[in-house]
């Protein structure tokens, strides 16, 4: 993988078919062959033939793990990620359950940014204990309301338009 997390197509070995043999979807990947194998079974990934007994790959396989990959880390389930790549556009109920999603992960961005600003104020702040210093204390104060707020508020089915 390149410093991007993609796949780097020079390093690559390929088989005469132009497809990837599992053993180098594994290495390119960091993933082990039972983590692909569990990836098609839920329809994430498909092999494309066998080089023997063993799945080969097409070489579009990298971008549709780094896709996986990434939408683990924004909190999606397997089944999620499943349902989200077998999607048409006339799936409304996911539509909006991405549209929900998508709001979620910018709540998570404006905090962590509030928590980067806040660590970076602190790695210069020069007041004692650092803990007192209003600025540094007003990023957290933001968080622990905002999440008091959503915690508190009854929870109301989402309509659709």
């Amino acid at each position: 993988m390149s410093t991007d997390g993609s796949a780097d197509s020079d390093s690559i070995k390929t088989l005469p078919n132009g497809l990837i043999d599992i053993a180098e979807v594994c290495r390119v990947s960091g993933l082990t062959a039972s983590a692909l194998r569990f990836y098609e079974r839920r329809g994430l990934v498909t092999a494309s033939d066998r080089n023997g007994q063993r799945r080969a790959y097409q070489p579009d396989v990298f971008a549709r793990l780094d896709l996986i990959a990434c939408s683990q880390q924004a909190g999606f389930t397997i089944a999620e990620i499943g349902r989200f790549l077998a999607a048409t556009p006339s799936d409304d109920e996911l539509r909006q359950r991405l549209a929900d999603k998508a709001s979620e992960l910018s709540r998570d961005i404006r905090r962590l940014q509030r928590m980067r600003d806040s660590l970076d104020h602190a790695a210069t702040c020069t007041h004692t204990p650092l803990v007192d210093c209003r600025r540094f204390k007003d990023t957290f104060t933001e968080d622990a309301v905002g999440s008091r707020r959503t915690a508190a508020r009854p929870s109301r089915p989402s309509r659709l338009t």
